[in-house]
């Protein structure tokens, strides 16, 4: 009771444009709130303060902050920012929001100060989307010229804070300046226009009473989350009685994986499928951007929707909803040739959940390491790097290395005096550079020898940076992430996957996200000989599908990662 009253008081302190009426509301007094605490990848602790099923605010750093299912009842608690629809995805993909992507309203921005608590909507609906603090103040975004970052997203609609809930979708909360807005878009999106961007302009003039209207005449096809039940519905069926079910606990298991299927068709098209990609085969639709769009914690079986097979669902989309257009262009083979990027389910709907291939609770991006390649001053290149105040161990970038003994021979006199392109050899670099064999014979060297023959006796390491955390300095060579593929049996295979801690990858989020792409099973197991490391081993030869997993979506660079050679070639595992 007393940490309720509290919080009460907090929520009081940090958000005074709550009323007394509603902060019951929120958090009625008799109600039993849940506290989470939860640590980001990055060690961060953060507290969750859980009531009504969803997450109502986090606290970090000691500082509160609303999740978007408060923000939705009560969308006037933070100073907010428009952004356009298309921004939406790259804030739920972990960027901040950047002050060119804001659009500026006519009375102007909201009054804030720099670390101020904020909140991000979009054009024609003033339901929050995101959560942050403003990386500046207002007057600064103005004198900046509307350009750099603006607020820092601690939170977005579709990441696992929001999953930590009922998963809704934002609800329409009308804006009336957004048709305004609209009409000045090209103004303010820095991006260049694609094809038919005047007929897409054009169609959004014409008024959004038009779009109201088909909505009112087909409200099923233009639902953001399909199968769900409308809100303002779902209050009267409720009829405010408590203890209600899961809305999936009255759905058939039938009815349950056909809003899956349509959820991971919508998000395979709007963020996985590319115009250059068509034609493209429906399997490999099916394989390679559905299954990687299925929520994490469910497995996408068409056998188990009323569909059945993957034809008949892509037959149904092309009839009736006109969203792709499937033909067999090899007989038996069909492919989707072409897709309708203007069809309302695919502009106006936005799927439930995020990519299952995301990060750990608490985060919304894995973000690789900085690999910087060093090298530290070893016992006998001491004296050629006293005069520059470098001691034993000390580590250096190959630059700092050169300008050091560029400066030493410089200091010394020690260019040649007939050709320039060499070093005369004085005791020092004659102790620190030749071999004892070289001592009666060397008297010069060009400057490449000189500059790799230091390099070459001094000790290679890397220094690691991970994000928000100090610099880990490791001596020798970075072990790369390792993957390779053994027999099993007669005839079967399996590819395994070493050293992904050395990236601060999860095995067990590796493995899984892998599971999910290719739909095979996938195993952990200890590595022999290593303390706390672990490999992933999944079933046939998946090379080429790790290796877009960790290029693409990890970004670990190709030089970390050895064995990707060995990929199947003409599609065979």
């Amino acid at each position: 009771m007393h940490r309720l009253r509290k919080l009460k008081a907090d929520i009081s302190a940090a958000f005074p444009s709550l009323s007394s009426d509603e902060l019951t509301e929120l958090v009625p007094n008799k109600e039993e709130l849940n506290v989470v605490k939860i640590y980001t990848h990055k060690g961060d602790g953060v507290t969750i303060y859980v009531g009504h099923k969803n997450p109502l605010f986090f606290e970090i750093e000691k500082q509160l902050y609303p999740t978007v299912y408060t923000l939705w009842r009560y969308p006037a608690a933070l100073p907010t920012f428009r952004t356009w629809p298309l921004v939406l995805n790259k804030l739920i993909g972990g960027a901040d929001l950047m002050l060119p992507g804001v659009v500026v309203p006519f009375n102007g921005l909201p009054n804030v100060k720099k670390g101020d608590r904020c909140a991000v909507t979009l054009v024609n609906n003033r339901a929050p989307v995101a959560v942050g603090t403003a990386v500046v103040s207002s007057a600064e975004m103005v004198d900046l010229g509307m350009k750099g970052r603006g607020v820092y997203v601690l939170h977005t609609y579709m990441d696992h804070l929001w999953s930590f809930g009922e998963k809704s979708c934002p609800p329409p909360l009308p804006d009336e300046e957004g048709e305004a807005l609209l009409v000045n878009r090209e103004e303010c999106v820095a991006d260049e226009p694609e094809e038919g961007a005047e007929e897409e302009v054009t169609e959004k003039e014409s008024g959004k009473s038009a779009l109201q209207e088909q909505q009112a005449r087909e409200p099923a096809k233009y639902q953001a989350c399909p199968g769900a039940v409308d809100k303002e519905e779902e209050e009267v069926k409720k009829g405010n009685e408590e203890g209600e079910e899961d809305p999936d606990d009255q759905k058939s298991p039938q009815e349950v994986m056909d809003a899956l299927l349509w959820q991971c068709f919508l998000l395979a098209l709007k963020s996985k499928v590319k115009k250059s990609e068509l034609p493209l085969l429906t399997s490999t639709f099916l394989r390679n951007h559905m299954f990687s769009c299925c929520p994490s914690g469910k497995l996408l079986d068409i056998k188990k929707s009323s569909y059945k097979k993957l034809s008949k669902f892509l037959q149904v989309m092309q009839e009736e909803h006109s969203i792709v257009q499937v033909k067999e262009l090899t007989k038996g083979v069909e492919s989707i040739v072409e897709v309708d990027w203007k069809s309302p389910e695919l502009r106006f709907s936005v799927p439930e959940e995020a990519d299952v291939e995301a990060v750990p609770l608490g985060e919304t991006l894995y973000h690789p390491p900085e690999i910087t390649t060093l090298y530290s001053v070893s016992v006998r290149l001491q004296p050629l790097f006293e005069d520059a105040n470098k001691r034993k161990g000390v580590a250096l970038q190959p630059a700092e290395v050169r300008s050091i003994v560029t400066e030493y021979v410089k200091n010394n006199d020690l260019v040649d005096e007939k050709n320039k392109n060499y070093v005369r050899i004085n005791p020092i670099l004659c102790d620190c550079l030749l071999e004892k064999s070289e001592h009666q014979d060397v008297d010069t060297l060009k400057w490449d020898e000189l500059f790799s023959r230091t390099l070459g006796r001094m000790q290679l390491c890397h220094q690691i940076v991970f994000p928000g955390q100090p610099p880990v300095l490791k001596k020798g060579h970075i072990e790369p992430i390792d993957v390779s593929v053994a027999s099993r049996g007669s005839n079967k295979k399996v590819t395994i996957i070493k050293n992904l801690e050395m990236y601060a990858l999860d095995p067990s989020a590796v493995a899984t996200a892998l599971q999910h792409r290719v739909q095979a099973s996938s195993v952990l197991q200890p590595l022999p000989g290593a303390k706390d490391k672990v490999l992933v081993q999944i079933q046939g030869n998946q090379i080429q599908q790790v290796g877009s997993l960790l290029l693409d979506h990890y970004r670990i660079p190709r030089k970390y990662i050895q064995g990707l050679d060995k990929a199947p070639k003409g599609g065979k595992k």
